[in-house]
């Protein structure tokens, strides 16, 4: 069994890498090879895909930091965590709920993000 904290960690820790090895070697870890994200905003498929999405979340939010609020919810091959978007040690700019289906191996096969608090501009 997957340890689901870890992954959405190293999840998070892929939307927080900026050097693109580095940001890559995360996203070939934690999805799977044709897994698909979507959000009201965003949307990446396969490793290529997902990795462009991360980078231009980046460049757009340059200086802030993903972190995990709260607890990780899971149950059979689902999971649920809410996430903030924040400059380090600061109040949270946007804030959001995903939810996650695992493939086989425990990578995420698929994501769908709810924002459920929006940066101002």
């Amino acid at each position: 069994m997957t340890d689901t904290t870890t992954l959405i960690d190293r999840y998070l820790a892929a939307w927080n890498e900026t050097a693109p090895t580095a940001r890559r070697t995360l996203v070939e870890n934690v999805f799977s090879v044709d897994a698909a994200y979507l959000d009201p905003m965003l949307q990446g498929d396969g490793h290529a895909g997902i990795d462009a999405m991360l980078a231009a979340v980046q460049a757009r939010f340059a200086g802030l930091r993903f972190r995990r609020a709260g607890t990780v919810d899971a149950h059979h091959d689902r999971l649920r965590f809410r996430w903030e978007l924040a400059p380090e040690g600061g109040e949270a700019v946007a804030a959001g709920t995903d939810f996650a289906v695992l493939d086989g191996d425990g990578r995420m096969a698929a994501v769908t993000g709810f924002l459920d608090l929006m940066p101002a501009g």
